[in-house]
């Protein structure tokens, strides 16, 4: 397979965009397939915390960060790579990435690209969409509505948002469900991916201590997200199968 980068970014706050790349690399790893995540929530992290061994912290806005997720696309023995983006930092990202040419390897057919682009419950943060339309037209776009943090989305307007989408050639949008608050706060606390809740293991991999209801309730919202991603045909586009209808 060529080389995937999956980026998962926005521009506005408080969207839930780490939870999201969590519940992507969650489902990537349950499919068997090796991921190598970046953190550009620099210099702190956050996506570093859930997944220590296969998370890099980065700078996006540096040429040195740049070089050590691009340069090495072709050499690492991983293939697939998820960048969670800071935010605000989407566009900037995708311009920089545009301007040391990395799109154009992408359209002679040397990379592959997905954007999972997370937005917010109200018409204004469609405004983001033609912001990224030029990046994205041609590849695997991907508009995460994200329930997790109680968001509605009840005032956007269905005619303009699929204005939107009509000049979109390959959207796809993709609804993460809500999860029960206590469940989440637990992970949270935990500090481990969401499998690993589930899977009652603490954060050293030793058995963990959480509470059964609570475990279901995760494993069952598991089950939705990952329905969602084989729903948009995930495996099949960063594999270049012939995509389901």
């Amino acid at each position: 397979m060529k080389p995937m980068v999956l980026m998962v970014g926005a521009d506005k706050g408080g969207v839930g965009k780490t939870t999201m790349t969590r519940t992507l690399l969650d489902y990537l790893a349950a499919k068997n397939t090796l991921t190598r995540a970046f953190d550009a929530e620099h210099p702190r992290g956050t996506l570093k915390r859930f997944f220590p061994e296969i998370t890099e912290v980065v700078d996006i806005t540096t040429a040195a960060d740049q070089m050590k997720m691009l340069d090495t696309l072709s050499t690492s023995e991983v293939k697939v790579s998820v960048i969670d983006i800071r935010a605000g930092l989407l566009s900037r990202t995708l311009r920089a990435f545009k301007e040391v040419g990395f799109f154009d390897l992408v359209d002679a057919g040397e990379f592959n690209f997905g954007l999972f682009h997370v937005v917010g419950p109200s018409v204004s943060s469609l405004d983001e969409i033609s912001e990224v339309l030029p990046y994205v037209k041609g590849r695997h776009y991907f508009v995460v509505k994200n329930h997790v943090n109680d968001s509605t989305f009840f005032d956007w307007n269905p005619g303009i948002y699929k204005t939107y989408f009509a000049t979109v050639k390959d959207a796809a949008e993709v609804n993460i469900p809500k999860l029960n608050e206590l469940a989440y706060e637990q992970v949270e606390l935990a500090g481990i991916p969401f499998s690993d809740f589930v899977a009652n293991k603490a954060a050293n991999g030793r058995p963990g201590d959480h509470s059964l209801v609570l475990r279901g309730y995760v494993r069952t919202w598991m089950n939705q997200v990952s329905e969602e991603y084989d729903r948009v045909g995930l495996l099949d586009r960063i594999y270049d199968r012939a995509e389901a209808a």
